[in-house]
């Protein structure tokens, strides 16, 4: 009985994930940078095992303080980032290392910074994967933090992946290695109604080809109408209507000329040499 309890113990205390805590990295580094044209926050999450986290899971938070309008002092105040809650994109399948991406729309805390009051700006972005151990079914969690420091406006992380002989192989050495892109240094939202200004001006200012085309054949009508219209007001081209009239009067004095015109007078010669008229009496 005693040999059995100190087993579980044992078992217990080797199965514990705080090891395979630590094989779950987070990159160095956080990035600011374009994604399919809007401002996004990014970081980079990976598993050196291979046995598969299950169940895993991301959350952030910004942590900062803040004063309310009524002049109360928050320090250390909370607010969640959206990493794809809303779309299941919080949900993780690391196969291999993943960018996790929290877009800055107008419901981030980020939405009216821009690189310069960011760079000015003081607070801590706190990251926490949890996922169940694939042999034991235990939960187990890691966790990250980024400072302002730590957060590089312009960058983009370098691809780990490669493909080697149909398989891809992933290469931790530059897991946490980053490059520079062309990244505006406005905020998100002065870059969103920069764009919406460009759409309105280019909707306002340029036809589309379906709009000349359009014009183009309503000119060509009104064109053609109006040649017909002189024509006819020339006497050039009357209407259908009065073609089949005048067809009509000349049918008409046909048949009045062939009525009114006299008989023609037949002659024939007979025997005897008298001539005699078809239209005489014959007595």
């Amino acid at each position: 009985m005693v040999n059995a309890f100190m087993v579980g113990c044992m078992f217990v205390k080797i199965s514990q994930p705080n090891k395979r805590a630590a094989t779950l990295v987070f990159s160095s580094h956080a990035v600011v940078s374009l994604r399919d044209g809007r401002l996004c926050l990014m970081f980079r999450v990976g598993d050196l095992r291979s046995s598969h986290i299950v169940e895993a899971s991301i959350r952030a938070k910004l942590i900062r303080s803040r004063q309310t309008l009524e002049g109360e002092f928050i320090p250390l105040h909370q607010t969640d980032l959206s990493v794809g809650f809303d779309t299941g994109d919080d949900r993780l399948f690391l196969v291999s290392p993943l960018v996790i991406s929290h877009e800055i729309d107008a419901a981030s805390p980020f939405w009216e910074a821009s690189r310069r009051a960011l760079e000015r700006d003081d607070f801590e972005i706190v990251v926490i994967l949890e996922g169940m151990v694939e042999a034991t079914g235990m939960t187990c969690q890691a966790r990250s933090s980024y400072l302002v420091d730590e957060v590089l406006w312009g960058h983009r992380f370098t691809s780990v992946l490669t493909l080697e002989d149909g398989f891809y192989e992933v290469d931790y050495a530059s897991f946490h290695e980053t490059f520079e892109v062309p990244t505006p240094s406005c905020s998100a939202r002065e870059l969103a109604e920069a764009a919406a200004r460009l759409d309105a001006h280019l909707y306002w200012s340029i036809p589309s080809r379906l709009d000349e085309k359009v014009e183009e054949e309503g000119a060509g009508e009104g064109a053609g109408e109006e040649a017909g219209a002189d024509k006819e007001q020339n006497g050039c081209l009357p209407p259908p209507e009065s073609e089949s009239k005048v067809e009509e009067a000349g049918k008409t004095t046909a048949n009045v000329l062939k009525l009114e015109r006299p008989p023609q007078k037949l002659e024939c010669r007979v025997p005897h040499g008298r001539e005699r008229s078809l239209f005489e009496n014959r007595g």
